[in-house]
């Protein structure tokens, strides 16, 4: 585990407004407490789902907020205009690591298909020695259940070795984050 002080916290999530009200609220929840901590919020710069409420829960803390966004993602995806700092980048590669680049620490929210191709990516790294980078999954109300349960089930048939268990933790709410992340 890193023993480097956390000053930033990058946080992967959904941008879909669509999902229940509960995840918007814990993810507001997340983005407070990081800003009351002292910690600067790096996401992915949506103003929707997920990511527009973990930002705007920073914001409405006085935290500072980087968002990163490739620009055909634009086309898509509503840029939040409130943020510290917004980049706009050409490729999810380099959104990516410029995520990684400003972080000390990844934490894991609700998402999809995205959210699962940044949570892969950093464990990834961190198995291949890239960084020693804390990586919390906040499984929050269950969400990633099943999605454990298949990493445990490709550990149990030996398709990836089950010393990787250690590169991340899971956390089922916002106060057991705090200890590990070093948030009030």
């Amino acid at each position: 585990m890193n023993s480097e002080p956390v000053h930033s916290i990058c946080v992967f999530c959904a941008s879909s407004n669509r999902v229940d009200a509960r995840y918007l609220q814990e993810a507001h929840d997340v983005g407070g407490v990081i800003a009351a901590s002292g910690k600067h919020l790096v996401y992915g710069g949506g103003h929707n789902g997920l990511m527009g409420a973990v930002a705007d829960g920073a914001l409405e803390n006085g935290g500072e907020v980087t968002g990163i966004m490739p620009e055909f993602l634009m086309k898509r995806e509503s840029l939040h205009n409130g943020l510290t700092t917004n980049h706009i980048v050409e490729t999810m590669h380099e959104r990516q690591a410029m995520m990684q680049d400003l972080s000390d620490a990844f934490l894991i929210l609700p998402g999809g298909m995205g959210t699962l191709a940044e949570l892969f990516e950093v464990i990834t790294w961190k198995q291949l020695g890239h960084h020693e980078k804390p990586i919390v999954i906040l499984n929050t109300f269950g969400y990633w259940d099943h999605l454990l349960s298949f990493m445990d089930y490709t550990m149990a048939e030996k398709f990836v070795n089950s010393d990787v268990h250690p590169l991340w933790q899971v956390v089922e709410n916002l106060d057991k984050i705090k200890p590990i992340l070093g948030l009030r």
